[in-house]
């Protein structure tokens, strides 16, 4: 691949430090990416990380799928299993929402190491917990470029939906889709919201995290 810095998105510091996160996946990762790089600056930055990231690293492909009618915001980033081209990917339901900028893409690179290394950076407890849960759980994290705790956050929900197919996780960028902070009264930033329902603010231990998942769980059982 050409490294052609004038088109290059990643400052030149990120761009040196890559290979030590990506060089050596222990399993290939796909990232699929929904949208119309023609509609917006943001769509077309966003399939140009993918494709330099696919283009430098073996163990990364890349995708482009139109946009789709059930979605309302673009670009839509998946991090996905790959199991080759013969085989549909492994979909993990990890999913960034918008354009991962600043401190995000930092959780852009944990996404990508969650799917790899299958979630295993979690605790072991923590794992052992999430094998039990049988109930839906829908992980909305909002963050920005400028939220710098967002990545812890970012890793844990992002490892979560891996261990568990019951779990699903969005990163959203509240400060290109600012409805998102609107629609969940979001004061602070990182702001999690289980289900639509039970909010965590600001960064929390694992342990903490099942916790209100549980909590959520057991009131949509109601």
């Amino acid at each position: 691949m050409s490294d052609n810095v004038s088109a290059n998105p990643f400052d030149a510091e990120t761009w040196a430090q890559l290979p030590s996160f990506f060089d050596n996946l222990p399993e290939p990762v796909k990232l699929i990416m929904w949208g119309d790089e023609g509609m917006t600056s943001n769509e077309k930055k966003a399939a140009t990380i993918c494709r330099l990231l696919a283009d430098r690293f073996e163990g990364i492909t890349f995708q482009m799928l139109p946009r789709r009618v059930n979605f309302h915001y673009y670009p839509v980033i998946g991090i996905m299993g790959d199991n080759g081209p013969e085989q549909e990917w492994i979909d993990f339901d990890v999913r960034i929402i918008g354009l991962p900028t600043g401190y995000q893409m930092t959780s852009f690179v944990t996404a990508v190491q969650s799917v790899a290394l299958r979630g295993m950076t979690l605790e072991a407890r923590t794992r052992i917990q999430l094998s039990r849960l049988k109930t839906d759980i829908r992980l909305e994290l909002i963050s920005s470029a400028a939220d710098e705790h967002g990545p812890i956050m970012a890793q844990m929900v992002f490892n979560m939906a891996v261990v568990n197919p019951h779990v699903r996780s969005f990163l959203i960028m509240s400060d290109q889709f600012p409805e998102a902070v609107l629609r969940y009264s979001v004061n602070y930033v990182p702001h999690v919201v289980i289900n639509g329902r039970v909010h965590v603010e600001g960064v929390v231990s694992e342990e903490v995290l099942l916790k209100q998942m549980a909590l959520a769980a057991a009131a949509d059982a109601k």
